[in-house]
């Protein structure tokens, strides 16, 4: 009986080890051995090709509907202390190995080593915990909204698992800087680019980064220091750098009190009113007053900033007489995002 159990967890060990070449010619050969051991003891039936492996596999597998049995002694014999025993090891092992290839590929996705092939998607690079699953349910939910919703991948360094493994890709890396690691998040076709990191130093070269792999990216980088955010514009234009307005929240708080609740509100994806961006599609140029007419007439939305065509400089509360030219940018207010403005219909006013 040692002798046996000793065996047993022998070839189990070399089967779980085994590639999957040597796996599949065990049970190639365990199904050719069984053949010709019923050939020699008389199974004409079983071992007919439409019957046979039919048989060994409801057999091996110990469904054993009946329909089908040996009929001779030596082929009892045969299907008692061979097809049967090692039939049934070799079913459950194969069956375990599937299930842990398949577990294994599924846990790469959760730890973030799978390469992510997306294109035009949203990529957020650094990990703040509560603050970056709190971006993550907001993009989430405005990419609802959009024409074509984008796929979201988080890419981390830090020891975490993916927060949201049936809604967004996952990349861990070892380093922001290193093209293997951030290869692997689709860095190159990206269409949006979020760094928020804890430290200040780690974004600006994450940016610096991204910007040389993927200038075309709408990148966005949040700073601290507003200070390096300047500093980082002089070096890519074209990265949008967020700086911490908390001090600026609590003075204006303090002069205006609920400001903050106002703001909250304002930025807020879950309830209430919020502030979207549009371009301005217009075949001519059109006055602010009646764009702000328009709106609030059509969507009961409120023009509240307009931006000139590639400037990052918006003109908040616009005077009615400013002109608005087709590919500026208008900012407003609305219950949610206005999906297509049929610009149209607008009337100059």
């Amino acid at each position: 009986m040692l002798v046996f159990k000793y065996v047993r967890k022998l070839l189990l060990k070399h089967f779980l080890e085994a590639r999957w070449q040597t796996v599949v010619f065990v049970i190639a050969a365990y199904f050719v051995l069984s053949w010709i051991l019923l050939a020699l003891s008389g199974e004409k039936e079983l071992i007919s090709l439409d019957s046979y492996f039919y048989w060994i596999i409801v057999t091996a597998s110990t469904v054993g509907y009946g329909d089908l049995s040996p009929t001779t002694t030596a082929g009892r014999y045969v299907v008692s202390l061979f097809v049967i025993p090692l039939g049934l090891s070799l079913f459950g092992l194969a069956i375990g190995r599937i299930a842990a290839f398949f577990s294994f590929h599924w846990r790469r996705g959760i730890k973030g080593l799978r390469k992510l092939h997306y294109e035009n998607h949203i990529v957020v690079i650094g990990w703040n915990g509560t603050r970056t699953q709190q971006l993550l349910r907001l993009l989430l939910r405005e990419n609802k909204f959009e024409a074509t919703p984008r796929n979201i991948v988080l890419c981390v360094r830090a020891d975490v698992e993916n927060p949201m493994p049936d809604k967004i890709g996952f990349v861990k890396v070892d380093s922001f800087n290193h093209d293997n690691d951030m290869g692997r998040a689709s860095i190159e076709t990206a269409s949006c680019i979020i760094i928020d990191n804890p430290e200040d130093d780690l974004t600006m070269t994450t940016a610096l980064y991204c910007s040389g792999k993927n200038p075309s990216a709408h990148t966005i980088a949040y700073f601290s220091d507003e200070t390096l955010g300047a500093l980082l514009n002089n070096h890519c234009p074209n990265v949008e750098c967020m700086p911490s307005v908390s001090v600026e929240m609590m003075a204006k708080a303090a002069v205006d009190p609920g400001s903050s609740f106002l703001h909250h509100e304002l930025l807020n994806a879950d309830k209430g009113m919020t502030q979207y961006s549009a371009p301005f599609s217009g075949a001519d140029e059109v006055n602010v007053k009646s764009v702000f007419l328009y709106l609030k007439e059509q969507f009961d939305a409120t023009l509240i900033g307009v931006a000139k065509k590639g400037s990052q400089e918006i003109a908040i509360n616009p005077k009615f007489g400013e002109i608005i030219c087709p590919q500026d940018v208008i900012f407003y207010i609305a219950d949610e995002r206005i999906q297509k403005i049929d610009w149209s219909g607008l009337s100059v006013r």
